[in-house]
């Protein structure tokens, strides 16, 4: 009884260690997390093989973009704007390459998410 007590107690500290190295991919790289963006909207949106790599590129140089700009500092507001941008940006690009019910439901995704983080889900930042 005390082995399977250990066991069990060994399997949630293992699970808890690695879901904490993942949480949101904060120390990925830009190809990582564009990658497993990738990957969930092509699940959520049923993507076609050449949306699919639109879509890639268009994360992949949004990460860029924004992992430059979290590396080169500055004041939080300034930063914040420029993020912004970014995504305005990206959403206009991702509108193109998305149908009208695909943009629909990636919008409905992005507030979602944003909803989830501002429950709490986004740690504090």
């Amino acid at each position: 009884m005390k082995k399977l007590g250990l066991l069990l107690m060994i399997v949630i500290l293992g699970t808890t260690v690695s879901m904490a190295q993942n949480r949101g991919g904060q120390n990925s790289t830009p190809e990582e997390r564009a990658k497993s963006q990738t990957a969930e909207l092509k699940e959520l949106l049923d993507l076609k093989k050449d949306q699919e790599k639109k879509v890639y590129d268009l994360n992949l140089k949004t990460g860029k973009e924004m992992a430059a700009l979290r590396s080169g500092g500055g004041d939080r507001e300034g930063m914040r704007e420029k993020y912004g941008k970014m995504r305005e940006e990206s959403n206009k690009e991702m509108k193109k390459i998305l149908t009208e019910d695909q943009y629909k439901k990636y919008q409905k995704y992005q507030q979602e998410r944003r909803e989830r983080r501002g429950q709490g889900g986004g740690g504090n930042r």
